[in-house]
């Protein structure tokens, strides 16, 4: 056994001492990005799921939240998610994953099904896209960048995206349809699934979980319509597959600032049976089943990619609710 494998099985034994990690991830490109060298592209995702087959027994995310809260977790217990609804998870990631022999659990943000775009990517893709070497936003707020350099775009990118993030839903699209209008771009509309897809997900073998409706950053709303955008999600979900869905992953996902104890409480009460959060760590029996940590290491090397693993292992995630 190699000492990272056995490292891991120490600190994530089986039964009632055991640990659960959870592995994010969003996207899986087709080739590498030069706008975003670091964001997962084919390549690097193979190299990945066979790094996380040799070290972690991987199971369905709904059966590994059930034998952890029942102490029933093999050794090395390990799920993989991915958020949002890109195309790319399917067209992309899917074929990977059965390739390796892995299921994966996706959570859709069902208001961007069959032709919608996440607001993020209608900043990213305007500013991608835009001819303008310079783009005046001062009318919008939102400052003067300029864009010589893919370098000097991602920085634009990078100084917008956290402007933006925490306007309620309709004036966040509203803004975002301004910023593209304003660089002259029509941001395309092929990056999310379509209902197919999800359903071909599905027959594979894979996960759906709901992830609200319009992806809002739920402490901003009001309990009522966070409720909304929960429920409608998981329904639309449940119309789509012709089956319960059971899982729920909270978007942005930061305990105790994108989502409150109120929000896992919902989470329960809509009948989800777990959810998943974004704070670092791996669940433990006592981990609240409404908010289970995940978490990716960035490390291009296959060494400190693990070691970051075993230092996640040792977080303790902390329990809002």
């Amino acid at each position: 056994m190699s000492p990272l494998r056995m490292a891991f099985s120490l600190l994530s034994p089986a039964a009632a001492g055991a640990r659960l990690s959870v592995f994010i991830f969003h996207r899986v490109l087709p080739e590498p990005d030069a706008l975003f060298p670091d964001e997962v592209h084919a390549a690097r995702f193979d190299q990945l799921l066979g790094w996380i087959k040799t070290w972690f027994r991987v199971l369905p995310l709904d059966e590994a939240a059930q034998q952890l809260a029942c102490g029933r977790l093999p050794t090395r217990a390990a799920a993989i998610t991915f958020d949002d609804g890109y195309e790319d998870n399917d067209s992309v990631a899917r074929p990977l994953l059965q390739r390796h022999g892995l299921v994966a659990t996706f959570f859709i943000a069902t208001g961007f099904l069959d032709g919608g775009r996440m607001w993020n990517d209608t900043v990213i893709e305007s500013i991608r896209r835009t001819s303008k070497a310079e783009l005046d936003l001062r009318p919008l707020g939102l400052g003067q960048h300029a864009l010589p350099t893919p370098a000097a775009r991602r920085a634009a990118i990078a100084q917008l995206l956290p402007q933006i993030k925490y306007m309620q839903p309709e004036a966040r699209l509203a803004l975002t349809q301004r910023l593209a209008h304003a660089a002259e771009v029509s941001p395309p509309v092929d990056l999310m699934m379509r209902s197919e897809q999800v359903l071909a997900m599905r027959r594979a073998g894979m996960q759906i979980g709901a992830h609200t409706v319009s992806h809002p950053i739920l402490a901003r709303l009001d309990l009522s319509a966070a409720r909304q955008e929960m429920a409608q999600s998981k329904q639309a979900l449940e119309q789509l597959l012709g089956e319960p869905v059971s899982l729920f992953a909270y978007p942005n996902g930061r305990p105790g600032k994108d989502y409150l104890p109120e929000h896992a409480v919902l989470a329960r009460e809509l009948g989800f049976q777990a959810a998943v959060s974004t704070a670092w760590g791996a669940g433990r029996q006592d981990t609240d089943p409404f908010q289970l940590p995940r978490f990716t290491p960035w490390d291009h090397d296959r060494l400190r990619f693990g070691l970051r693993m075993v230092r996640n292992l040792r977080l303790s995630a902390k329990n809002y609710a």
